[in-house]
């Protein structure tokens, strides 16, 4: 068809007691699932029928919002492929007493569109207004070029990486085992937690990834540890209603001020479960601090591998 408009959603959320974690902070889970559900809005007003959560870029948190603040979360298609779509997303965070509004974190997720019933679906190209329009247009490919190449370039370092014979022999004073720090949950998928075709929503499974790893950080940090970045978040594949979602996680290292928790999602169907056959369906690593009561960041102990 012809050119499609420019599709983009706003969304405002007021930060409630109910959003927030122990320090009176918009817990990252919950402003992960508005992020999602804000550019999935976005994804299907362009695409006109269902999209699912492909992946999300990684993302820097700059700026903490508190109970009573007003979260501002702006999404819109910057590029459609051929079946796919980047969508941006810009959070900001305004305060209603001082009238100040700071950026809190810039994302890029891509979505699919899922076909109906054997119809394919082409995605019309976005109608591009201004000047910011055509500059993201014309990133988006550089963009998905560095997606589809992601794979191969982890697995060239994870290699890379086995072929070092010193590897395995730090043995650092104090250095303490990530051991403890071992977490494993299990969540069943619920009605609640998916969309009308019965995909579990891509940003509950980040919320929920964001959580086990959150507790993982605490138990190295013994703090209420604070989410400053998200590497990749790439589905792998999906799950539905009824399957049951095991999130695996551990503390990968430490960096004197922040921590790394890598987190595993693994899904089983009813069968699957008896069997024992997971599917893996998600990865992610996730940067935590923590500070003490003076607003002071702590230092972690070295990690023995």
């Amino acid at each position: 068809g012809g050119e499609g408009s420019l599709m983009a959603v706003c969304m405002c959320q007021g930060v409630l007691p109910a959003h927030a974690g122990p320090r009176g902070e918009l817990g990252a889970g919950q402003l992960l699932r508005w992020m999602d559900a804000a550019a999935c809005l976005a994804a299907e007003q362009h695409a006109g029928v269902s999209c699912v959560t492909v992946s999300m870029d990684d993302i820097q948190f700059e700026e903490a919002a508190r109970v009573g603040q007003i979260i501002v979360i702006r999404a819109k298609v910057n590029r459609a492929f051929k079946t796919s779509m980047e969508v941006g997303i810009k959070v900001t965070v305004q305060d209603v007493l001082t009238n100040t509004e700071k950026i809190v974190c810039v994302a890029y997720a891509t979505y699919v569109a899922k076909p109906v019933g054997a119809e394919k679906v082409e995605l019309k190209p976005v109608k591009l207004l201004s000047a910011d329009d055509h500059l993201e247009h014309s990133l988006a490919i550089e963009r998905r070029r560095i997606r589809l190449g992601y794979a191969q370039v982890f697995q060239k370092l994870m290699q890379e990486s086995n072929k070092e014979g010193d590897y395995y022999t730090l043995e650092e004073k104090d250095a303490v085992s990530p051991e403890p720090t071992r977490v494993q949950s299990i969540e069943l998928v619920l009605p609640p937690h998916a969309n009308h075709h019965g995909n579990t929503f891509g940003g509950q499974i980040m919320a929920w990834m964001e959580t086990v790893a959150s507790i993982s950080a605490s138990r190295l940090c013994r703090s209420h540890p604070i989410l400053r970045s998200v590497n990749t978040f790439k589905f792998w594949g999906p799950s539905v209603v009824g399957d049951r979602l095991v999130f695996k996680a551990i503390v990968n290292n430490t960096f004197q001020n922040s921590v790394e928790v890598g987190v595993r999602v693994e899904a089983y169907n009813c069968e699957e479960w008896i069997k024992d056959q997971p599917r893996h369906i998600n990865s992610a690593f996730l940067i935590f601090s923590a500070v003490n009561d003076q607003g002071e960041l702590l230092t972690f102990p070295r990690v023995k591998p």
